[in-house]
């Protein structure tokens, strides 16, 4: 059957990768990861000043418009 481990060797020869593969992969993942984290932490810097300055000018729209904060603390936990 498939299970057979002598059968399985020349399958498993047959993906050999070479040996910087797994370094440029894990290097995308840690990229992405940076990256996403990066954009997310602008994004509640972002909506985080513009809340502020709204808190100064209409108080009572504070809470409508914390969506965005929310947002991007969604995008930094998607992206890990």
């Amino acid at each position: 059957g498939i299970t057979d481990p002598q059968k399985m060797v020349p399958v498993l020869l047959a993906f050999a990768c070479s040996k910087t593969a797994s370094f440029f992969g894990f290097g995308g993942v840690a990229a992405a990861m940076i990256f996403a984290n990066i954009g997310a932490a602008y994004g509640t810097a972002k909506s985080g000043v513009g809340i502020a300055s709204l808190g100064t000018l209409k108080p009572e729209l504070v809470m409508k418009n914390i969506i965005p904060v929310v947002m991007a603390g969604g995008l930094g936990i998607y992206g890990l």
